[in-house]
């Protein structure tokens, strides 16, 4: 199986736990490793044959200005189901970083891994 990348995608969204942090939208970092058989599309040449990592994007962005959660994990389990859902995703492993959410960490976040390869 191969692996379509999206490295380092930027959203902002409404997330926390806190009441102040609900009151405004933080940046998250996420990075995305989604499993697709590469070779048909490399054959044709063809963007419908493989997973579109623009449109993948897009909706990313498009999810997170739609929700607000208070949990991290909530957000990347919510987003991997429907990722994998609108576009078929047999497999993928989603890393969302919340930066500068406890002081001296770069960033805090979770590792998720979803579906069979």
């Amino acid at each position: 199986m191969d692996h379509v990348l999206i490295e380092a995608l930027e959203v902002d969204t409404v997330i926390g736990v806190y009441d102040w942090e609900r009151t405004l939208r933080q940046r998250l970092r996420l990075d995305l490793e989604l499993a697709t058989d590469i070779r048909p599309a490399a054959e044709r040449d063809d963007i419908q044959l493989t997973l579109d990592y623009a449109a993948i994007s897009e909706r990313i962005g498009a999810f997170a200005e739609a929700h607000q959660f208070a949990l991290v994990e909530t957000f990347a389990e919510r987003l991997a189901e429907t990722l994998r859902q609108e576009f078929a995703i047999a497999w993928l492993s989603l890393t969302v970083r919340k930066p500068g959410a406890v002081a001296n960490a770069a960033s805090v976040g979770v590792r998720i891994t979803r579906g069979q390869a």
